[in-house]
């Protein structure tokens, strides 16, 4: 099995996971009424027009986003730069405190925080540059560790322009004409127009790239190789060099024994590198090279929460149920409220005077001092109108409970949401408030921030 296999391998084990990320993706923007529900008749629906064939109007009151907005806003409210600190020139360029306010986004989405830390020359400036990576373009082999110790296999897909390509990978004539060839359907120029949507949130696909555009496979794996640590006591220096220097190395303690000169120490080791490949949907190899960074790993900060056995779960799954239930209870209210009398009038058809039709009747009724005739018998009463409140069987209520229990799923309480609450009569008390609800959501901060201070040491040694 070659390396690209192997990438697109952990790209179909994510599947789960890029599944649901699109789910809560779409409940936090707005959309949550699009699960598939099954209708009367056995076919497939979404529970949107289910709700509409069934005579009631789907309706949403979006609570999560407003929650994520939230813990969003008391994070940048108190944001401070993890260990160690990137330099301000550099946390300018990259724009760190947008960039980490949207990854805590996508973090409490998906459970997922990925940004990669390269060094290379932009149209903005040349040094260290930091990008956000969607998780639906990202693969990764299964690991536990919450520290990542166990990553094997790290990658990301990317949509580039064909200049791009050429720019990055075309550096002599033989890669250039093996790019024109890979990518011979790419039309530079309708690449700018044709290409995915302003906000289009399609699923991607492995070895498909937007139309007109190239896709590229970026493959870290963590290889084995033997090496030869070396110490020469001539120069008092210490080096490590590839196997493949043994022979150069016999050759030269050769010509110093027969001068009398001190040998160089020779050690075969085994050790481990990350080592990058780059892709062509074809398997073609654009370009590879051992980590060229100080910390010789890989350039992915990487972050899935909580990572219990493996397993990733965010913020927004743990209310999704209870935001359902709360669009469901308001839609009944609304379809009760609906469908309840408001204002029918009952008029006796025996009391109706004759020289009046019924909408003449009703327009009467409906004016202001109108004045309408009638005989009055002892078969029929009096016209009435009927007016219904609507019984709602308890959904008030239960939605009341709802919306309680939704702060208390979430840990966001009405202080922390900059409301006050019922018997917070003191500022102190309010602030009491406020850090309680801020140590239910301790534990996923602190993760984020171990995040970014992982990003951080990135940045420091790359």
């Amino acid at each position: 099995m070659n390396y690209l296999s192997l990438a697109l391998e952990a790209w179909r084990d994510g599947y789960a996971l890029r599944r649901r990320r699109q789910r809560y993706k779409r409940y936090t923007y707005g959309d949550q009424w699009s699960d598939p529900a099954t209708a009367a008749d056995g076919s497939a629906v979404t529970e949107g027009d289910l709700a509409s064939h069934n005579g009631q109007q789907p309706l949403t009151n979006n609570l999560i986003r407003q929650l994520v907005k939230c813990v969003i806003g008391n994070f940048r409210g108190s944001m401070t730069a993890p260990s160690p600190v990137p330099a301000a020139e550099t946390a300018a360029r990259n724009a760190l405190d947008e960039l980490d306010a949207r990854m805590l986004e996508e973090f409490l989405i998906s459970g997922c925080a990925i940004q990669r830390v390269t060094v290379e020359k932009r149209m903005a400036g040349e040094g260290v540059w930091v990008d956000n990576v969607s998780p639906a373009s990202f693969f990764i082999n299964r690991f536990t560790d919450p520290r990542g110790l166990d990553i094997e296999l790290v990658g990301m897909l990317h949509s580039l322009s064909f200049r791009e390509v050429m720019m990055r990978y075309g550096t002599d004539a033989s890669r250039a004409a093996l790019i024109k060839a890979e990518y011979s359907g790419c039309d530079p120029l309708s690449g700018l127009q044709e290409g995915v949507s302003l906000g289009d949130s399609a699923a991607m696909e492995f070895f498909t790239a937007p139309r007109h555009r190239c896709r590229v496979i970026e493959v870290w794996t963590l290889e084995s190789r033997n090496v030869l640590r070396c110490h020469d006591p001539e120069q008092a220096s210490a080096f490590t060099v590839a196997a493949d220097c043994l022979e150069s190395l016999r050759e030269v303690n050769a010509a110093r024994q027969q001068e009398g000169r001190p040998e160089v120490t020779i050690d075969p080791r085994t050790t481990m590198r990350w080592h990058c490949r780059i892709f062509t949907p074809g398997g073609r190899v654009l370009d590879e090279y051992d980590s060229p960074y100080p910390h010789s790993l890989h350039p992915f900060a990487v972050k899935f929460y909580p990572l219990t056995d493996g397993e990733v779960h965010s913020f927004v799954e743990d209310i999704i149920d209870q935001q359902r239930h709360v669009n469901r209870l308001i839609t009944l209210m609304d379809s009760i409220m609906a469908h309840s009398a408001k204002g029918v009038l009952l008029f006796p058809a025996g009391q109706k005077p004759e020289c009046m039709s019924w909408q003449q009747l009703g327009s009467l009724w409906a004016s202001c001092n109108g004045i309408i005739p009638y005989e009055p018998n002892r078969c029929d009463g009096e016209p009435r109108q009927i007016i219904s409140g609507g019984q709602d069987a308890g959904a008030s209520r239960l939605l009341e409970l709802q919306m309680q229990l939704f702060n208390q799923i979430s840990g966001v309480s009405e202080a922390m949401k900059g409301q006050s609450s019922q018997g917070a009569s003191s500022t102190s008390m309010f602030d009491a408030q406020v850090q309680r609800s801020a140590l239910a959501l301790l534990d996923m901060l602190d993760s984020f921030n171990d995040f970014r201070a992982a990003r951080n040491r990135l940045m420091a040694s790359s």
